[in-house]
């Protein structure tokens, strides 16, 4: 199968029962997503498939063949954070570091939604343009499990590089 994996065309030759999270640690040599409970619970295996946040423990890999896959080694270039990287290092929202790739997948994800107009469980006016609000930032990123409880700080980072955009 042949994916194209943060912007690089990457062809592997896989078992039919690997996950896309398997397939990119194991074979393509991306440790960035981790395997945090390797039942899409956690979040921590998060990454953008064609610009969509997935579970990438729940996917197999041959399903993505031909698709685009961002993970977190490719949000920003080879010299630099890209906003986010650099607003969850200065609002400390991370704590062992461990959730903080499927974080920042979810939240480049998410920023993506909201940027298309598309609401939450919590958005209160559906016609008009989506509010991010805490709350709102919080419905959205509630996929994604952080032991260490820096959640605070990752609402942060999430409105900060939203203000940005």
């Amino acid at each position: 199968m042949t994916v194209e994996v943060n912007g690089s065309a990457r062809a592997v030759t896989l078992d039919n029962r690997t996950t896309l999270l398997d397939a990119l640690r194991e074979h393509l040599g991306l440790t960035g997503a981790k395997k945090g409970c390797d039942h899409g619970q956690c979040g921590s295996c998060t990454v953008l498939l064609d610009g969509r946040r997935v579970k990438s423990c729940l996917i197999f890999a041959v399903t993505v063949d031909g698709h685009s896959v961002v993970s977190v080694e490719g949000l920003a270039g080879p010299d630099e954070l890209s906003p986010l990287q650099a607003a969850f290092i200065a609002h400390d929202a991370f704590q062992c570091g461990y959730c903080t790739p499927g974080q920042l997948c979810s939240a480049r994800g998410m920023l993506d939604e909201v940027a298309r107009g598309w609401p939450s469980a919590v958005t209160d006016d559906l016609t008009a343009p989506v509010e991010l609000t805490d709350a709102e930032i919080r419905e959205r990123m509630a996929g994604n499990l952080c032991r260490c409880a820096a959640y605070p700080h990752i609402v942060a980072a999430v409105r900060e590089t939203a203000a940005t955009r």
